[in-house]
């Protein structure tokens, strides 16, 4: 990244254009340059046949000038540094405080063009813009320009494991207005990447950022849950609060009164009860939920609640399935 400054002292995070980048910017706009001025000195040549040889090299020299030297000055100043080849290879020249460049700035760079690209075959302009931190040439030095990338590859988001099934809708009561948001982020990247941490490590920030968020919450976090099936709740929570802000009580969102979700037709992505099973792949592609996730790790502490007993009566079929046994997803409910 480089850091430029407005004149309005904003810093502007920019990344500067490497040299492949750039050299194939130019190596278009060569090519299509060299296509013109071929093409205009073929019809200048053929309409002035009988002039004699210091006409002709006079003519030659201007098509040489107009083209290859006013039409890329002309073709950065009317598109505010947009030339074919950086179009094609998403750059832009701005200046060095960010702003879109003007005439003065595309004059002295197609200037100082002529003589490190077209005069040296391009030599000073590599060795210039690999010693330049930002990779500037010298007519970018001389003009106090900068070639940035506007087409920067968007990061995948981080997916955010969902909380088992039976603590959802538990902290629909918790005020949340007192949260920071650097906590959420950090409650946020704690669970995007505890599958990747030492299962002491993330159990023991899983304890640091639960007690965090209990004291600005003002409710003690449940002792029977896990510190971080404890997050995950509670960043569900808020998600759906979101979506109830975003959707209100929409058909087909699923929202019910008290704990915000229904189990079918829920807002995807918002970790409905029984969307996303344990190690299965999100839709998507976004990620997917490591199998023991929340567990703590060995030597800690192991919260089994007590398993509700089930007999079926002899008024239910043989083999029928139970309607209170809660579905396996690694956690056991509450007593």
């Amino acid at each position: 990244m480089s850091e430029l400054v407005t004149g309005e002292a904003v810093a502007l995070e920019l990344r500067a254009a490497r040299l492949p980048s750039r050299a194939l910017a130019v190596m278009i706009d060569l090519a299509a340059a060299f296509g013109v001025y071929i093409a205009v000195s073929v019809a200048l040549f053929a309409a002035a046949g009988s002039l004699d040889g210091a006409a002709q090299a006079a003519i030659s020299v201007a098509t040489f000038v107009l083209v290859l030297v006013g039409g890329p000055i002309a073709v950065e100043t009317l598109s505010h540094g947009r030339s074919l080849g950086k179009l094609a290879c998403g750059l832009r020249v701005v200046r060095d405080d960010g702003g879109p460049i003007r005439f003065r700035h595309a004059l002295v760079r197609g200037a100082m063009g002529v003589i490190e690209i077209l005069g040296t075959a391009g030599v000073v302009a590599c060795i210039a813009s690999l010693v330049s931190a930002r990779g500037r040439r010298l007519g970018d030095v001389f003009a106090g320009t900068l070639v940035v990338r506007e087409r920067i590859p968007v990061a995948r988001t981080a997916y955010v494991p969902p909380p088992p099934p039976w603590l959802m809708g538990r902290f629909a009561e918790l005020d949340l207005s007192g949260v920071p948001d650097g906590l959420w982020l950090a409650i946020r990247q704690y669970l995007t990447r505890m599958g990747q941490l030492d299962p002491q490590v993330g159990w023991s920030m899983a304890g640091r950022l639960a007690a965090d968020l209990a004291a600005c919450t003002g409710a003690a976090a449940p002792q029977e849950v896990p510190p971080a099936a404890y997050l995950a709740a509670v960043v569900h929570e808020r998600q759906a609060r979101d979506a109830r802000k975003a959707f209100g009580a929409m058909p087909g969102y699923g929202v019910s009164g008290a704990t915000g979700y229904g189990a079918p037709g829920a807002v995807p992505g918002y970790g409905a009860p029984g969307a996303v099973p344990a190690g299965s792949q999100v839709p998507g592609g976004a990620g997917h939920v490591p199998s023991g996730a929340f567990a703590p790790p060995s030597g800690q502490p192991t919260y089994q609640p007590a398993q509700p007993s089930y007999r079926p009566s002899a008024a239910e079929p043989p083999g029928a399935a139970p309607q209170d046994v809660p579905p396996k997803t690694g956690f056991a409910p509450p007593a």
